[in-house]
């Protein structure tokens, strides 16, 4: 019967020596040539592992600090931007406040001259009313009723051409503030338009009685009044030079009386009852 515990030839027994001595060497011989070769896979597994290691130890510094470099250069230069911002933001914030007292100044200016306009209406309508009154307890006094009916006629063609010369002013005056409240119409043909109407006022001999010349640089200094962008009525620009026109209007009713009072008193009407 077979030794199923000691089948022949599937036990590997240890060489008793005579192989070795023999010189043969079909077991231990073998594997010593083959634990060379491993050992030296190993070590070499083993070094490269760790060269590797050490390469992306250093490649891992190396980014780290790129990455530093890079954050504190992009650091530095969102704070040098943002102040700077912060700096152009407070200018802007300065020249902002300075524009709005400018034209808060202006605007009370506009107020105030205004009021005093107003008032000086105030004061010219009031001495019309009384001439009005003095004419017609004149003309109901008979002769000097007659005398000084006579004196206003004289002076209707100098009244005449007074109110002409305001109403042409005051056309002028209209297309010049239309030109200052117009987005595409150049700054400078608004200036010429100014000049123009300076040069006509001081070459009129009525402008001149009336002082048209500073109150018209009055108006080109302070009259910013414009009406909506929808507007098409240019009538609805401006402010101040309506306030002017009206005054000149009493201020020549005012001289035409005044004038032919100066004539009575001055001998240069005399009227002759038969």
């Amino acid at each position: 019967m077979n030794n199923l515990n000691d089948p022949p030839r599937w036990n590997i027994n240890p060489d008793t020596g005579g192989r070795a001595a023999a010189g043969g060497g079909d077991g231990n011989q073998w594997n010593y040539a083959l634990l060379v070769p491993m050992l030296g896979l190993a070590a070499f597994r083993w070094i490269w592992t760790r060269e590797s290691q050490k390469e992306i130890q250093e490649i891992r510094t190396q980014y780290d600090k790129d990455v530093s470099i890079i954050k504190s250069d992009m650091e530095a230069r969102y704070r040098e931007t943002l102040t700077e911002r912060r700096k152009a933001a407070a200018v802007l914030e300065l020249e902002l406040e300075k524009e709005k007292q400018r034209v808060k100044g202006y605007k009370q200016a506009m107020v105030s001259q205004s009021q005093q306009l107003t008032e000086e209406r105030k004061r010219l309508q009031k001495e019309r009313e009384a001439l009005e009154e003095d004419k017609q307890r004149q003309v109901k006094s008979g002769a000097a009723g007659a005398v000084l009916q006579h004196a206003l006629e004289r002076e209707q063609d100098w009244y005449h051409r007074a109110t002409a010369t305001l109403k042409e002013l005051e056309g002028q005056l209209v297309e010049r503030q239309n030109a200052y409240c117009s987005l595409i119409q150049p700054r400078d043909q608004r200036l010429e338009m100014e000049k123009n109407i300076l040069l006509r006022v001081v070459k009129d001999p009525i402008g001149a009685e009336l002082d048209l010349e500073s109150d018209l640089k009055d108006i080109f200094k302070r009259d910013k009044h414009c009406a909506d962008l929808l507007n098409v009525d240019r009538r609805k620009n401006g402010s101040l030079m309506w306030v002017y026109l009206r005054y000149w209007q009493l201020q020549v009713t005012v001289k035409k009386h005044k004038k032919a009072e100066e004539a009575i008193l001055g001998g240069k009407i005399q009227f002759h009852t038969k």
